[in-house]
Parts: C-alpha cells; structure tokens; sequence
C-alpha cells in the first residue's frame, strides 16, 4: 500500500487522459514524468495510480532516503523487489496489477538503472518523477536510454485553469469553433474570457496557486505561496547545481524580468555583468532550461523553413516557464499596482508576450523570434504548418504592424502567407491578417492543425 495522503479536491490534469493512454497499451515501457518542482507530477501519478492499480509501491527518495539502498544486491527485478518488501513489509506485488512509483529521483538517479530490467521482466509498471528532474536527466538518460517513455508536466495552462474553475469541455470546444469560423465572440463572452484570462495571469499554473484560489476566490494568499515557491527555487539551486557557478545560475534566473521588460528583450549577459561573456554563462542557462524554470526562444538567421538549423544558438530571449511567478518576481510596487488597478505599466508587454510564449511552448512549440540586426524588422514568434511558416505578433493595442505587414506581403518570405495577431481583441480578419484574442493562445495548434485538415 502506498504512503500517500490526498488531503485536498483532486484537480483534473492533461497528464491524467496521458497516464491512461500509457496503461492501456500493451507494450507500454517505465515512464518518467519529468517537471520542475510543485508542478503537481506526484499527485497526478498517485491520482492515476490508485484508480488504475490494486497495489501501489510508494518510495520517495526525499521523504525516506534509507530507500536508496534498494540495489544492494543489484538492479535485478526480484532483488529489488525483494529488498522493498523487506524495508516495508506493507507492500504488496501482484503481478500485472501493481505500479511502483519512484519519487524524487534526483536523489537517487541510479535507480533508473533498473528501469531496462523492469521493462523485460513485464511483470510491473513502473513511473519515476522527481522535482528538478532535467538537472540529473544526462545521468538518467545513459541509465534507461530505449527503456523508458517520457512526458515532461508542466505547470497548468489555461485550458486546465478553466477546468478548476468548473468550466466543461464544451466551452473550450466553443472557443475552437469561434476560431475555426472566425466568427467573434460576444460582448459578454469576450468580456468573461478576458476577466478568467487577467486572473490566471496573475495566479500563474502553480497547483497550490490554483487551489488557494478556487478555495477562497479571492488574491489574499496568492503573493505569499508565489514568493515562497520562488524562495524553494532558489534554494534548489543552491543545493542542485552541482560544478556549476550558483551565483551565475541565480543572476541570469533574477534577471530576466527586467530584460523581458525592455523593448529589445534579447537576453543580455553583458546586464548582468558589464564584462560578463556569454560562454561563461551558457551551462547556467542550459542548467535553468533543463529545471524546467524557463524556456528560450531563439532568434531566426532569416523567417523562412526550416527553423531548425536556421537559428542563431547565441541569440535569444529568456521567459519564466510560469506567467505568475514572472509577475512574483516583479518589484512590490508594479506588482501592487497591477493587483489593485490592473494596471500593467512597463511590464505589460512583457507579461502578455511571457503568456504566449508560455501557451505556446505548453502546447508542443519550440519558440523562434526573428529580429534585424537594424532593427526594421522584427517578430515576437513563428509557428508553423507542414507547408507555412506563420508570424504571430503579441500586440498590446489593436493594429497590424509594419514589420507584420512587411513579412506577409512581401515576395522575399516565400513560406509565409498569412499572420497573426494576439491582442486584447475579438476575433477578426483583415486580408491575410487574423487577429486573436490572448485567451485563446493556447488553441493555436489545435486550430491551425483543424484548418489544415479543411
């Protein structure tokens, strides 16, 4: 039986209709569930774990490090499991109906090991997970590489903020269809789907944001558990990267708030330190990626197919992997000012392009940005259908601008036809330009992906 105590309303996940899928086939190998921390992976695994399964393993690295010895006699299936059910007699292994969940596996990476010898014995599923997984996921890899599936979680997006909100399958598909059709929405749509969207802005996806939330419906704890998670960010960073410059990691990681907040908002070592290199810093940024803490967008040699290949590797823009823990990060002041009025001040293109390029690379896209070097021309992301390559711009107001323009009327970008707007906005087309409201960025696969089926 499982250690594991569900203390609070289990909130619906992407990652459960995963898990599932992942069970009913047949040939299903060890799944690792990789995220940063508090993303919600152990109560989603352990959610699915005893719906699906008579008997869960429970072992967490952190909780009960004594777990570690487990390979005393090796990596062998019935070594394991024997020494298991010795350090905890309560367990039970019934073969084909029994998961064995591994938790904070970053303690114990040598675990995953074993993963090779689980898949060939067949006789029980396994899941690892653990806070901070990509620091130690090199070590993982050479582990269990060709014996194991991944899924990397993700803080919740828009889509599952509505589901905690009470809002059903139906209005999400409603909002596809609007798309689809482009046909706007009404006042009193519009007006509903920018106040939730303003909301979770604020809140972020963090699960005990979104529960303190929809608990008390109002911002009165917000602010504290979003500085505290920030406080256990930091101090995984201090414990976790090991060999590397802490200081460095900790300064890039403070610093992209006011670098996405300038109107040139590549990231710039050289404002963190005045005669700071980029090589010195590039294992602190690859260290912040792999955390899952944030995510990068590349600068494009030239908008055209293909992207990759055709990107600059030492150009690009850094974003929090989470919108309201960017806004936590903010000083007091922009981030009072915002809460009480609403008003988004300096920050407000840098909050809604960290949306998009949160909804965007939630939904499967790697992010790419195009900027000239003289400035001229220049675009906040690409995506992309099998034959197009599609500008889409993060527009505080509600025109189309020059540089749009320019790259979808002009004969030189031969993969680009059309372009899209993301703005405080309703749905509409102007020619080849069609303009989005913000909410819906989350459903710009799924809607390009539709009308390419057409």
């Amino acid at each position: 039986m499982s250690d594991f105590v569900q203390t609070e309303r289990y909130l619906k996940r992407k990652i459960d209709a995963f898990l599932d899928a992942w069970k009913a086939d047949i040939g299903h190998k060890p799944l690792i569930v990789r995220g940063a921390r508090q993303v919600g992976k152990t109560e989603a695994i352990m959610q699915f774990a005893l719906r699906q399964y008579e008997n869960v393993v429970y072992v967490n690295f952190v909780e009960s490090p004594h777990y570690k010895g487990i390979n005393e006699e090796g990596y062998a299936v019935g070594d394991i499991v024997r020494i298991l059910s010795r350090m905890n007699p309560d367990f039970r292994f019934k073969k084909g109906n029994t998961l064995i969940f591994f938790d904070e596996v970053q303690e114990f990476p040598e675990i995953t090991t074993a993963l090779k010898f689980f898949h060939i014995d067949g006789r029980f599923d396994v899941i690892c997970s653990g806070s901070l997984l990509g620091v130690q996921y090199s070590r993982i890899e050479s582990h269990s590489v060709g014996y194991k599936q991944d899924y990397e979680m993700r803080s919740f997006d828009f889509e599952e903020y509505l589901w905690a909100r009470g809002y059903q399958d139906d209005v999400v598909e409603d909002m596809l269809a609007h798309l689809l059709h482009e046909e706007p929405f009404s006042n009193a749509e519009l007006e509903r789907y920018f106040s939730l969207f303003l909301d979770y802005v604020i809140l972020g996806g963090m699960p005990a944001v979104i529960r303190e939330f929809v608990q008390r419906g109002t911002f009165e704890a917000v602010s504290d558990i979003q500085k505290q998670l920030l406080r256990d960010y930091r101090e995984d960073i201090r414990k976790y990267a090991s060999g590397l410059d802490k200081a460095k990691i900790l300064a890039v990681f403070n610093h992209v708030p006011p670098q996405l907040a300038k109107e040139n908002k590549k990231f710039q070592m050289t404002k963190i330190a005045k005669n700071a290199r980029s090589r010195d810093y590039l294992g602190c940024v690859e260290w912040l990626l792999d955390s899952g803490l944030l995510s990068i967008c590349y600068c494009l040699h030239n908008p055209e197919l293909p992207l990759k290949g055709n990107y600059d590797p030492s150009k690009y823009k850094l974003y929090v992997a989470d919108t309201g823990l960017l806004l936590a990060m903010l000083d007091e002041e922009s981030r009072d000012d915002l809460l009480r009025n609403k008003n988004l001040g300096i920050y407000k293109g840098a909050l809604y392009e960290n949306f998009v390029a949160e909804a965007l690379s939630k939904s499967g896209y790697e992010l790419f940005y195009y900027r000239k070097d003289d400035s001229t021309l220049e675009m906040d992301f690409f995506v992309r259908t099998a034959d197009d390559l599609i500008p889409v711009e993060v527009k505080a107001g509600n025109t189309v601008s020059k540089s749009l323009r320019k790259l979808v009327e002009s004969d030189k970008y031969g993969a680009i036809h059309t372009g899209i707007k993301l703005a405080r906005a309703n749905i509409g087309r102007s020619d080849a330009f069609l303009t989005i409201p913000y909410f819906c960025a989350f459903l710009l696969r799924r809607y390009l992906k539709a009308k390419t089926e057409i």
